[in-house]
């Protein structure tokens, strides 16, 4: 049986980022992962977007965390991961949306967040031709950005190779023998391993993964469709996203990449429970139709593909992160509900320092996020 100091379970947003921090500090560390390739789950699926503007204080911190490391990865290690400091724009149409967003900023402010009320005439220098019709006014928050899900993945896929990281893909994970409150091996359809730490990094599999142990991790998979144009010249800078929901759909959202093509997604409503990741007819017209109306200038462009891929949900919308109290070699870090691209490299390096160097600095976001809370409260914008 092989042993290492960590076994992380899951070769995504999550585990990636931790594999590369934790060895970097001397580590020894196994990625475990049912696909053929890093990123191959629901990584692949994200449409780039990364902001610190959240509702609140862990993904706050965190995502802080994430949007440093992002905008220095070219500089310090020299990969291009297309990083475009773009921020995020949430255009305003009623008036309960602007109490909403005004009393939001008052908080989001409290973390020091570079984020502010615009009016209409700055709304239409970042976003020209955008439907003036209605509109109030809105946030904008500049030091938000986006990258490439795909060349992000792929940095810390080569950053953790080279720090020594072992990675075991097409292999699955078949269950785990325990010696009281520790997790005594990890055993998959190939071999058994055994480590100091054990971490669940599985995402939307999560739930089969805690059965294995007889927890009970409330992550709860549904699907969400994205899409993306052809490249044109860039015209607009900021990820847009409208919060006025209609008829069979909540919030939308879209943004230019560093190529020029504009990537899309929706969020459903009401969700659409389970792993199933074919498209569908319903995503395109849906869609277009609300941002067209938004922003006219979108009108010409076409569409190259959609997909869809799984938002790994808690029943409050907020990630599980923290030790398990049932074995106590057992971290989780999932149900990112569909944030883990945004989330995982700011959080990797925030628990690499609490595993290795015992950083207590942030005990509140493992309280905040622990698998042991009530579960009863809402993310406001997820």
């Amino acid at each position: 049986m092989t042993n290492y100091d960590v076994i992380i379970i899951g070769a995504g947003s999550i585990g990636v980022p931790l594999s590369f921090y934790l060895s970097q500090k001397g580590l020894s560390v196994l990625v475990l992962e049912t696909l053929q390739s890093a990123g191959r789950g629901q990584n692949r699926a994200a449409i780039g977007g990364i902001r610190a503007t959240h509702s609140d204080p862990a993904k706050i911190i965190i995502c802080r965390r994430t949007i440093d490391i992002v905008s220095r990865i070219e500089e310090e290690y020299g990969y291009d991961v297309h990083w475009i400091s773009g921020g995020y724009l949430f255009p305003v149409y009623t008036e309960k949306d602007e109490v909403n967003l005004k009393n939001l900023l008052e908080f989001q402010k409290q973390y020091e967040l570079n984020i502010n009320w615009i009016g209409i005439d700055e709304i239409e220098e970042l976003v020209p031709g955008i439907n003036t019709e209605k509109l109030r006014g809105g946030t904008y928050s500049p030091e938000d950005g986006s990258a490439s899900p795909l060349k992000l993945i792929d940095a810390f896929y080569m950053l953790a190779q080279q720090q020594g990281v072992d990675f075991h893909f097409n292999e699955a994970v078949t269950g785990f023998e325990t010696a009281g409150s520790r997790i005594a091996s990890v055993n998959t359809d190939q071999e058994k391993y055994s480590a100091g730490l054990i971490v669940d990094a599985a995402g939307a599999h999560s739930r089969e993964l805690g059965a294995f142990l007889n927890l009970d991790i409330p992550v709860y998979p549904d699907s969400h469709e994205a899409g993306i144009t052809e490249p044109v010249q860039r015209f607009f800078e900021p990820m847009i996203v409208d919060i006025r929901p209609e008829a069979g759909s909540a919030n939308y959202y879209f943004y230019q990449n560093a190529e020029g093509q504009v990537v899309f997604c929706i969020t459903p409503d009401p969700k659409i429970p389970g792993t199933d990741c074919d498209n569908t007819s319903v995503f395109l017209p849906q869609v277009v139709k609300r941002m067209v109306h938004l922003y006219p200038r979108l009108r010409n462009l076409r569409v190259r593909r959609t997909w869809r891929g799984l938002y790994p949900m808690t029943p409050d919308g907020f990630p599980i992160v923290g030790f398990a109290k049932e074995y106590i070699n057992l971290l989780l870090t999932t149900g990112m509900c569909g944030q883990g691209f945004m989330i995982g490299p700011g959080l990797g390096e925030i628990l690499s320092e609490i595993i290795v160097d015992n950083n207590t600095e942030y005990k509140d976001i493992l309280k905040q996020l622990s698998l042991y809370r009530s579960f009863s409260g809402e993310e406001i914008l997820n």
